[in-house]
């Protein structure tokens, strides 16, 4: 079995690469993880990894310092780029000490795959690949992404979300994801949820029955005081204000 290390300060990247990599396809382990250059270079001396995949930015020993005392004690590893920067200079300098493929983040998992592919062909030509049992995930695309949060937040607005959450779940940094729904529709996740929270603040509102305090336990908020000034702040008007103007008009 081939050995993999991933090498980067971002959970969400370290998440996305370990599921969507094709591991046992490839006949490779579970990658192993560390959090920038220095950490790497002892995890190398360790295990010797095959695959070694590397941000260019982290903290401690950047990308580029990594790879070039890397790619001179252990010339036979193959290093893959994973970088949230398109910069020509990056690339530049992965490609001066030896890396075989520079990949931009998000993760995308076909490019992930090749790469991977690649860098094992590198390593030995008449590899052959394949493993029946392993089921492969249903690529879902950004678009899908967006659509099953807005789905999940219209039915779960009332709950604690976070947008980690997703990030998470579908490999995304929360940057990207938050960029992906505001340019669908029109909000930020976080937006979103409180359009739906005071929408339905006003419904409960209008019914006298319905206490403020319990409005607040069931729009989510831990408390009358922190619910009575997010309505305060979205309508420029407080929640008995409200109701009592539209009681008023009933009359």
């Amino acid at each position: 079995m081939y050995k993999a290390l991933i090498i980067d300060d971002e959970k969400p990247v370290q998440i996305a690469i370990q599921k969507l990599g094709h591991w046992k396809y490839y006949h490779t382990d579970p990658p192993h993880l560390a959090v920038n250059g220095k950490d790497a270079l002892n995890a190398m001396r360790e295990f010797h990894p095959d695959l070694v995949f590397v941000d260019m930015n982290m903290p401690v020993m950047d990308g580029a310092s990594f790879l070039m005392k890397a790619s001179q004690e252990f010339p036979q590893s193959q290093y893959i780029v994973v970088s949230g920067y398109d910069q020509f200079s990056y690339a530049q300098q992965a490609i001066r000490y030896g890396a075989c493929e520079y990949l931009l983040k998000p993760v995308v998992k076909e490019e992930l795959n090749a790469a991977i592919e690649k860098a094992l062909l590198r390593i030995d030509p008449d590899a052959v690949f394949g493993e029946s049992s392993e089921t492969v995930p249903e690529e879902i695309s950004p678009e899908e992404v967006v659509r099953i949060i807005k789905e999940y937040i219209e039915s779960n607005y009332c709950q604690n979300i976070k947008i980690t959450m997703f990030a998470e779940k579908y490999f995304f940094s929360i940057e990207y994801l938050t960029k992906l729904f505001r340019n669908k529709y029109g909000f930020t996740i976080y937006e979103y949820v409180l359009k739906l929270r005071m929408e339905r603040a006003k419904e409960l509102l209008e019914d006298e029955n319905n206490k403020i305090i319990d409005i607040a336990g069931r729009l989510g908020y831990a408390d009358n005081h922190y619910f009575s000034k997010a309505f305060r702040t979205y309508y420029n008007i407080s929640p008995s204000q409200y109701r009592k103007e539209f009681l008023s008009k009933k009359e």
